[in-house]
This record gives C-alpha cells, structure tokens and sequence, in this order.
C-alpha cells in the first residue's frame, strides 16, 4: 500500500499489555496483563505502536523499560527480544500483546443487515464468483501463471478449519461454504469418475444418439484416476512441505 502512496489508520492503542505468551521474554521479565510501558531505554512512550517498533528493530539486543503497575513505578526491567525470521528479516519479539479497547474498535466496524430475498441474492452471487474464481485459479495453474503450490489437502483444510473455528461461527461456518463451493465446482469438471464426467458421457449420448461404448468409458476411468490421484498426490506433498517447514 506504501508504494501507490496509502498508509493503513491504526487506532491509537496505549501500550498497555492485554496478554503474556508463557516463555516469551516478557513472562520471564515477570511482566503481567495490565502492565503498562512509560519509557523505553529512557524514551518516554504514549502508543503501543512505539513498543512494537523498538521491540522488532532489537532482535537479540536487551533494552531497558520503565513499567507501570497498579499505579505504581517498577524498578527498571531489562528486556531481551527473542530473534524470529519473518519474510527473510530477523526481527524481535517479546511474547506480549497489548489490551485493546473495545469502544476504540467500535468505531471501525459496521454492522449490516439484509432481508430473506436480498440476502438470497447476495448469496448467489457470492457463489457464482467464488466458482468462477476456482476456475479460473484452476486454468491458471493449468498454464502455469500460477504455482501448484496453492494447492490444498485434507491436512491444510483441518488446519484452517480450527483457525477459523477459534475466530468464531461466523468464520468457521465461511470457510466451511468456501471449501463446499471448490469441491463442488472441482465434481463438475468433466473428468471421468467424478458426477462432470457423468454428465459428459450424457451429453455426448444426445449429441450421437447412442450410448458411449465401454471401451470408451474404460480409458476415460484409466484417465480419471490418473488426474485425480496426480492432483491428491500434489496438494498432499504441500500439505506435508507446509508442516516440515512451518
């Protein structure tokens, strides 16, 4: 966004911690939710924003924090970010996330609401682009514009199935619509085996006026099997890249 000339709006945040990770350099400095920063090596601070840029910019360097508690000034605490890897840069981290109110991000959402007959619409529409999108997503590869990749199997699917269940029903049940749509629109495809490949030998059938012969229907399964078990194959080799290499 920074390169065409937008800059994201972040809510002003008070560094404030809403949450400790256990054995991140934070809980190991004995710092707590509810904890607030005032300074950072004797830089006073106002925003959360302000820990998270000094915190990345120390991978492995110890900086000094005035904490405050209750009230309450704690004696000066030594932090050491731990040194992470994050798109080819090492940057630190502490293991703390910071409390954000709620009234601050009441003001970033909106709520919207349709009745029985538009929301009806909205929804085929929704799902005519999401199959349109598999289609093309799936010529691309085809062609090679884009990586196979972008291939999923059932490892992968269970993965984000979680993620989406712990953010809530509202997500979980998106992606639960999302992943019937694909497998819905990948049954349709007129490869032998699957109910597209049916309808393929059907139309066939009207347009020759016989049925297709079962020497026909024999290659066309030899075909189907090799395609399907080609793209299981990949999507799983993914889904195991993705674990062994986090």
């Amino acid at each position: 966004m920074r390169a065409v000339g937008f800059s994201y709006y972040r809510p002003p945040i008070k560094p404030v911690i809403g949450e400790v990770v256990s054995g991140g350099a934070a809980a190991r400095a004995g710092l707590r939710p509810g904890d607030e920063f005032v300074a950072l090596d004797g830089r006073d601070i106002t925003r959360w924003e302000e820990v998270v840029e000094l915190v990345r910019s120390r991978p492995g360097q110890p900086f000094r924090a005035d904490i405050e508690r209750e009230g309450r000034l704690l004696p000066q605490i030594v932090l050491t970010p731990s040194s992470v890897v994050e798109g080819g840069r090492e940057v630190g981290k502490i293991g703390a996330a910071p409390r954000i109110d709620p009234r601050v991000m009441e003001g970033l959402t909106a709520e919207v609401r349709f009745g029985p007959l538009e929301s009806l619409a909205r929804a085929l529409h929704k799902t005519w682009d999401t199959s349109t999108f598999t289609l093309k997503m799936l010529g691309k590869m085809i062609v090679g514009e884009v990586s196979l990749k972008n291939l999923s199997g059932p490892i992968t699917i269970a993965d984000y199935a979680g993620q989406t269940a712990q953010s809530g029903w509202v997500a979980y049940l998106l992606f639960l619509a999302l992943i019937s749509i694909s497998l819905g629109v990948l049954n349709l495809l007129p490869i032998p085996l699957l109910d597209g490949g049916h309808l393929m030998y059907y139309t066939v059938e009207i347009i020759k006026g016989s049925p297709v012969s079962e020497r026909t229907i024999e290659i066309g399964q030899h075909v189907g099997v090799a395609l399907l078990f080609t793209l299981m194959a990949f999507a799983l080799y993914n889904d195991i890249n993705r674990l062994i290499s986090g």
